[in-house]
């Protein structure tokens, strides 16, 4: 009789992230979890194309918001040049916005999940779509379900020029604003220095034509961004 016990699946990760500090976290929680590696990583969209289609990983934990397109290009490059030898992506985002999880999905991820979430969370959410399984933070699988199911009441966003000359950044930067977030749990939350959020959050209020940081919490909420 034979009583070996099967060793654990190993699954090969890479790291899509344009802030460095952040992947080395990433990192070291996911070294102390069974089962996972880390094959590789990249911060810019050219090097998450080239670095996936080379290495051929199990999943990809991908940011969404970066320069040149952000995750979704990645999906879509990855998803050109590989087909469905393409692996599994799980988006990793600050965003936890209805547009950014229905885009993200819709080229490709299988699962959204949002940079609160804890170390073995996270690696339980590697594994799941490994395996197979569609992945959202809680309050997020409604989005995907109203969208594909066409019952999401969202409207379609109107014109807005100054909303759309913020940068991805900057739009970052200004739902945590309106969320309440001081300078500092910003800097935190994105990695970024107290002064780099200092200097988005100027540009916002230069470009929401807002006098102060009150104003532009009433100029996001009419806007359902937060």
């Amino acid at each position: 009789m034979n009583t070996e016990i099967a060793a654990p699946v190993n699954h090969r990760v890479f790291l899509v992230d344009d802030h460095g500090v952040f992947r080395s976290g990433v990192r070291a929680e996911l070294a102390r979890e069974d089962g996972l590696e880390i094959v590789g990583e990249a911060g810019t969209v050219a090097e998450s194309i080239a670095g996936i289609t080379s290495v051929r990983p199990d999943v990809v934990l991908l940011d969404v918001h970066m320069p040149a397109g952000g995750g979704v290009a990645v999906l879509r490059g990855v998803t050109d040049a590989l087909g469905d030898d393409s692996p599994v992506f799980l988006a990793l985002s600050v965003s936890d916005a209805a547009e950014d999880v229905i885009a993200t999905i819709r080229a490709g991820a299988r699962g959204y999940v949002t940079k609160t979430i804890g170390g073995p969370e996270l690696a339980d959410a590697v594994r799941r779509v490994a395996d197979g399984d569609a992945v959202f933070s809680p309050r997020l699988a409604g989005f995907v379900l109203d969208s594909f199911t066409g019952k999401s009441t969202a409207p379609e966003p109107p014109l807005d020029p100054e909303l759309d000359s913020l940068t991805r950044r900057e739009l970052e930067v200004l739902r945590l604003l309106a969320r309440g977030y001081t300078y500092r749990e910003i800097a935190e939350e994105l990695f970024i220095s107290i002064k780099t959020v200092e200097t988005h959050a100027s540009n916002v209020l230069r470009k929401t034509q807002q006098s102060n940081r009150n104003a532009l919490t009433r100029w996001a909420a009419t806007r359902h961004i937060g």
